[in-house]
């Protein structure tokens, strides 16, 4: 009933949000005099704060359509190289140009789209020839395409690498880092031909017992039948994915709104008052954080009970007991793929150490194959977005890339 409980909240909310869409167009002309401008922008901003305060289940666009290279705009066309019923390569292809080094970001699924790597990709789009992972909604996948769990996961993973062909690049941001490590041992055991020159963990939990997190402390706070008891639902009939059973991202946003509860409060306290005062571009800055932050994705429900299982409580790759459908998985036998970490100082989801633990893990690798950098002031996002990202980490990957070219 969780999900159907959701949705009709969502439907009851819906006319209201629609009237205060046709408000907020209605009050863009301000009255008549210092108390007319005030009442009215008053009301507008209370308008455009509601409808920038509603969760979306739509993927947003990367709208990424040049990127400035050599002084000049250079086009950029999204296409699709690979695409199953869970998941699609999707290639932000240039104009041609000088062969650029060939980079696979692996976007998280936990309960946002890839697009939360918009940034990520925007800055290494000059100088690298950029693929993303762009999962799907489970909750618009039908039942008859069958489940999607951690085995399938890492299958998806190789078959994208695949796809690019030998001599890639991959970077893995934030949850899908154990997953990645996984996917990169099994090629290397099997010696395939696609196993990516170098790998970047980038603030996700290979070793999840280091500094443990509330996050890490949940997941282990109760047995795996509570979390399947509360927190998976059923999607309704009215979508696609119709009697799917799924971790809603609506759950999952709500977890992670509650770790940092005040600081959302004064973010939207903010966005009102620049509203209402006229302070657009502080506004608008706090709003497409929001829109994208408030557009959610669910998890099949397999992938996130055995991620909790395997990841979590279980902590099957450090132990070296995880398997992929029945095949031991050995990080060991990586000794050519190139690694590096990278942590955030401030991190409350992955805390230090967490990804570092890959370096202990990868013991067939050379000293000069391993690097680590945590940056200093980096919370969860400042380690693939914003200014930290851009000046201080994506050098260091970008150098990584270059010498293992």
């Amino acid at each position: 009933m969780l999900y159907q409980v959701y949705q009709a909240r969502q439907d009851f909310l819906a006319p209201l949000r629609r009237a205060a869409e046709l408000s907020e167009a209605l009050l863009q002309e301000p009255q008549i005099g210092p108390l007319g401008n005030l009442v009215v922008r008053t009301a507008a901003a209370a308008a455009e704060f509601l409808c920038h305060t509603r969760l979306t289940h739509e993927r947003p666009g990367f709208n990424i359509s040049c990127v400035a290279k050599g002084g000049e705009d250079v086009p950029v066309t999204e296409e699709t190289v690979f695409q199953s019923p869970f998941g699609t390569l999707l290639h932000f292809r240039k104009e041609a140009g000088p062969k650029l080094p060939r980079v696979l970001l692996v976007a998280p699924m936990a309960g946002h789209f890839a697009t939360l790597l918009r940034d990520t990709v925007r800055t290494m789009l000059p100088e690298h020839d950029v693929f993303v992972t762009d999962w799907r909604n489970a909750r618009d996948i039908p039942r008859a395409s069958g489940r999607f769990g951690l085995d399938e996961y890492i299958a998806h993973i190789i078959a994208f690498l695949e796809k690019i062909g030998p001599g890639a690049h991959v970077v893995g941001v934030c949850q899908p880092c154990n997953a990645l490590l996984a996917a990169v041992a099994l090629m290397a055991q099997q010696s395939h031909r696609a196993t990516p020159r170098t790998m970047t963990l980038m603030a996700g939990p290979v070793d999840a017992r280091v500094n443990p997190t509330k996050v890490n402390r949940l997941a282990t706070s109760y047995p795996l039948s509570w979390f399947e008891q509360n927190l998976i639902a059923t999607v309704p009939m009215r979508f696609p994915g119709a009697f799917r059973r799924v971790y809603p991202g609506f759950v999952q946003l709500a977890a992670f709104m509650s770790m940092n509860i005040d600081r959302h409060i004064k973010a939207h306290k903010d966005l009102y008052e620049n509203l209402r005062d006229g302070e657009i571009a502080k506004a608008e800055v706090i709003k497409t954080f929001y829109d994208e932050y408030f557009a959610v994705l669910d998890l099949t429900a397999e992938f996130y009970l055995e991620t909790v299982r395997l990841v979590f409580q279980e902590n099957a790759l450090p132990l070296g007991k995880l398997k992929w459908h029945g095949e031991p998985v050995e990080p060991r036998a990586i000794r050519r793929t190139m690694l590096l970490t990278v942590e955030g100082e401030r991190h409350d989801i992955c805390a230090v150490g967490q990804t570092m633990a890959a370096h202990e893990l990868c013991s067939g690798l050379r000293p000069y194959l391993r690097r680590h950098h945590m940056q200093a002031g980096a919370g969860h996002y400042g380690v693939f977005s914003g200014q930290r990202w851009t000046n201080q980490i994506y050098p260091i990957l970008r150098n990584v890339i270059l010498s293992s070219e």
